[in-house]
């Protein structure tokens, strides 16, 4: 738990990098001496270098040891953030911004690492306090940004990153395992052959990577298009007030974890369907009344941002099962499929928002969860690996526990030429099973 709690902490102070200078973007254009256009671009970069390391370097976690792995790139996000608080020149702001986010990816490879040292029982706890920390991540860079840059120079958002990031490179050196390589005959171009393989052959790859864009997309045009609503009649909220919007998100988050013993037992493709129908509900209260009254809002945020975390660790639940050895690339497809997701929230639900007002933004992205759901009920809870559609094995709820837990016991045997002595101890008997001889 230790191990997991200082994840889930180490993945939101990480993570926020992405997020420090949006709520910035004035003060920069101010300082800069440039126009808003100019500006925006800094967000767009720091999300292009995100999905470039994405890419490239999260899959490295299948051949590398991540221990070292997450040490350097933390040391390369922390002194990169150097750059960004003492420039005075744009362009080396939108450089270093670019290759922040490229390093910023930690979080990604700590993930599958997490799961990794769960025992299957505690998976889904393991992978919703990590979960957690991303989205907090997003919700808690937004919201000090703005807090500190409201009162001093925006340059001292930076400087905090800088003393945060330092503590995350010290807790990381003090608490990470050092876990070994899993595939160390695999190549680079390996990497990305095994990932195209996994999204032909394998159907449930498919399925969550096209349930996770949509789900993404939801998510970020909520977030995105809050403030055009908020901001706007009939309720004309200030800048302060439409951020506090994010505690009740980052309540709605912490929850989540403390639902972890449930995961455990649901079998994820039910938690995933129910996480989304939920999620149907609680878009359906915005589509109707999320423009007239602002308790539909609050009601809205605390909803949809508690179901996309229970349904984002479902679906990591379900990915990291496919392949023991495969986590980290497996992980590097949905976080993919994640990152395409946030752009389509973005650029489309402005855009509907803008042009057709709040209520047929909402009811467009009210239809993409129906979308999440028709995909999610094409293949049922217990579908063979190979099958693209069907409900063979049932619909059973819980996931099957064994009746008795097995334990192999290795010990080294010096009267027999250094061989180990292996013998099968079944611990609800407490009496041996077999010994080396019958295993040979």
């Amino acid at each position: 738990m230790l191990l997991n709690v200082s994840f889930g902490i180490g993945s939101t102070l990480v993570f926020a990098n992405l997020y420090y200078c949006q709520p910035i973007l004035i003060q920069l254009s101010a300082s800069f001496h440039v126009t808003y256009d100019e500006v925006a671009r800094i967000p767009t970069l720091v999300q292009a270098g995100f999905g470039i390391g994405l890419l490239f370097i999260t899959p490295l976690g299948d051949m590398l040891r991540r221990r070292q792995l997450i040490l350097l790139l933390v040391v390369c996000s922390t002194s990169l953030t150097i750059g960004l608080a003492i420039t005075k020149n744009l362009v080396v702001f939108e450089i270093i911004s670019f290759l922040i986010g490229l390093t910023s990816v930690a979080p990604q490879i700590l993930m599958p690492l997490a799961a990794d040292l769960a025992p299957p029982a505690r998976r889904g706890s393991a992978i919703s306090i990590v979960q957690s920390g991303l989205l907090l991540g997003i919700l808690i860079a937004r919201v000090l940004s703005g807090i500190v840059a409201n009162f001093t120079s925006w340059r001292i958002v930076y400087y905090m990153s800088i003393g945060i990031q330092g503590i995350v490179l010290g807790g990381a050196y003090m608490l990470l395992p050092d876990y070994p390589v899993k595939n160390p005959e695999l190549s680079y171009l390996g990497i990305f052959r095994s990932m195209a393989k996994y999204i032909v052959t394998e159907p449930l790859v498919g399925q969550i990577m096209l349930t996770n864009w949509a789900a993404s997309a939801c998510y970020t045009n909520w977030w995105v298009t809050l403030t055009f609503l908020l901001g706007g009649p009939p309720y004309n909220y200030s800048t302060m007030i439409i951020g506090l919007f994010g505690l009740v998100g980052m309540l709605a988050v912490i929850i989540v974890p403390f639902f972890g013993r449930l995961l455990d037992r649901l079998v994820p493709w039910w938690s995933a369907v129910v996480s989304t129908v939920f999620l149907l509900v609680f878009q359906g209260i915005q589509t109707g009344a999320g423009g007239i009254n602002i308790a539909a809002v609050i009601i809205s945020c605390f909803g949809l941002d508690m179901f996309r975390q229970m349904q984002a660790v479902s679906f990591s639940t379900l990915m990291f099962s496919i392949s023991e050895t495969a986590r980290s690339r497996l992980n590097a497809l949905m976080t993919i499929s994640v990152f395409l997701g946030q752009i389509t929230g973005t650029s489309v639900g402005s855009d509907v928002f803008v042009g057709y007002g709040w209520r047929a933004n909402s009811a467009l992205f009210m239809a993409m969860i129906v979308f999440q759901l028709s995909v999610l009920i094409l293949r049922g809870p217990h579908c063979p690996g190979n099958r693209w559609f069907g409900y063979e094995g049932g619909l059973g709820l819980w996931k099957m526990l064994p009746s008795k837990q097995s334990q192999l016991i290795v010990s080294d045997d010096p009267e027999n030429t250094g061989c180990g002595h292996l013998a099968v101890v079944c611990s609800e008997k407490g009496d041996i099973k077999g010994g080396a001889e019958e295993l040979r």
